[in-house]
């Protein structure tokens, strides 16, 4: 006990700023726009809700010293473990959590269990045992802390408890990676939340000056502050936000049980998607995914909606140009492969791409992706010409079909819509027939937009010569090869 008129150490969770608190949300300026977007369906799986949020305090400090119903300890199975969590709690409980502990007889990976406070401000402490993470066994270990943030909750659900305050479950010990553990902390909360609310009152993230910025980051994600936030954040979501509770997906070894074994699918009474759905939830993010397998089943079929098909494009599409935002693309941008020039003899925009100027072999080819989505995504919103400089390209700036579908899949509808012509400068015949074969067996609607040419006089028919920055080496090949005519038009500066 604190001797009479000194101040506590422990700290009183009502005293503790919210998370709704912690910053002042911002607003949208635009309703209009922010209705626009919502009808658009790009809302969140995790949508805004203030009564949530109410519940939710992010603080960093000492979960040995919250004043709240239960704490929680992260340990080993024999409930032993030295970690510094686990040795303040047992410094400001005293002696008598050890003997405690001892009548457990130990704790299960994922499992949970409750004994007393003791000397502690909490009444209780609940322990809990995080998995050692490997790579090789990923999926194992999310399963296992998600049920060791779920049967923490439903213990202290089954409790009545009002608060409970979290430490970060992972320790360093057991080599988890701090973001994928968070990912999976706040989204089992969050969910949690949503079907028993009524039963908690504070939910505290007790985190250490390393691990703070980390919760500050993804908090947003699972419990937006707003509706301006929520949208913000719906690109930054992982791929898998588990099932309706939270709980880790892994498609592949669902077993799926069919009530008429025997009969097609389509003979099925109640068809469509909503049949396959009880599975992952009623929410509307997974009402809007479904089935994965029978939504590729349905496509092969043709029988899923271009609505649906448009909408599951379109979030994939978000998510790439949001990564293309924030990486750091200097070196590929550095190349000078792709880059903007005049307008053509129509007034659209001409974009100018460098085959030589990639080096296929020495580059990461998923960060020139996100180059061109970056470059790109503003020049597609209206009509526009690709010129393609073929010249004296090699086998290391050969751009192979695989990459150049998986181009074509990602982009967004109105790079294929708004582009009208593509000019395939100083082609080979080798490059004519991989052309023709891409065009006619992989993709479809871009043949008819493939012009090829064989000399830049060709090419100044339908863009002026003041209206593209040649390299020099383009402007050298082509005097060569066609004439020195072309040797009066200056080549840009900055190639």
């Amino acid at each position: 006990m604190d001797p009479l008129g000194a101040p506590s150490q422990f700290v009183d969770i009502e005293s503790l700023p919210g998370w709704s608190d912690a910053c002042e949300a911002k607003q949208l300026d635009s309703h209009q726009n922010l209705l626009e977007r919502a009808q658009a369906d790009v809302r969140s799986p995790f949508p805004y809700r203030k009564d949530i949020n109410a519940k939710i305090i992010l603080w960093k400090g000492d979960v040995a010293l919250l004043n709240c119903t239960a704490i929680v300890n992260t340990s080993n199975e024999s409930l032993t473990d030295k970690n510094p969590v686990s040795e303040s709690i047992f410094t400001h409980a005293g002696p008598d959590l050890r003997d405690e502990l001892q009548k457990l007889k130990g704790c299960r990976t994922g499992e949970a269990k409750l004994t007393k406070g003791f000397n502690l401000a909490a009444r209780f402490i609940i322990h809990t045992v995080g998995p050692k993470y490997k790579s090789r066994y990923r999926t194992a270990a999310e399963s296992s802390l998600y049920s060791c943030y779920r049967n923490v909750l439903q213990l202290a659900k089954e409790q009545a408890m009002c608060s409970v305050g979290f430490c970060v479950i992972n320790s360093l010990k057991r080599c988890y990676p701090l973001e994928d553990a968070t990912h999976i902390a706040l989204r089992t909360v969050r969910r949690f939340l949503e079907i028993h609310g009524a039963t908690l009152e504070k939910v505290v993230f007790a985190v250490s000056e390393l691990e703070e910025a980390t919760y500050q980051k993804l908090l947003p994600l699972y419990f937006p502050r707003s509706l301006e936030e929520e949208i913000q954040s719906l690109p930054y979501l992982p791929a898998d936000i588990g099932n309706a509770e939270g709980e880790p997906v892994v498609p592949e070894r669902q077993i799926r049980i069919t009530e008429k074994p025997g009969v097609p699918d389509d003979a099925s009474d109640e068809e469509g998607l909503e049949a396959d759905l009880s599975f992952i939830g009623s929410h509307a993010f997974a009402r809007m995914e479904g089935d994965v397998d029978k939504q590729r089943r349905l496509i092969l079929q043709g029988q899923l909606s271009e609505a649906a098909l448009q909408k599951q494009h379109q979030r994939n599409y978000n998510r790439w140009l949001c990564q293309a935002r924030a990486e750091d693309l200097s070196d590929i941008a550095s190349l000078k492969a792709l880059y903007q020039t005049g307008v053509d003899n129509c007034g659209r925009t001409v974009m100018v791409v460098v085959g030589r100027n990639i080096p296929v072999t020495l580059i990461d080819m998923e960060k020139a992706l996100l180059s061109f989505i970056h470059v790109m995504d503003h020049i597609a919103v209206k009509e526009y010409v690709l010129v393609y400089f073929h010249t004296l390209t090699n086998d290391y700036n050969q751009l192979d079909s695989n990459f150049l579908k998986k181009l074509y899949d990602v982009v967004d509808a109105k790079y294929k819509r708004n582009l009208k012509a593509l000019y395939f400068v100083h082609p080979t015949f080798r490059s004519k027939v991989s052309a023709w074969f891409f065009t006619t067996f992989t993709v479809s609607g871009l043949k008819d937009r493939i012009h090829y040419v064989e000399s830049l006089q060709q090419l100044f028919t339908a863009i002026p010569p003041e209206q593209i920055d040649l390299p020099p080496f383009v402007l050298e090949y082509d005097a060569r090869e066609n004439g020195p005519y072309y040797s009066s038009y200056p080549p840009s500066p900055d190639l």
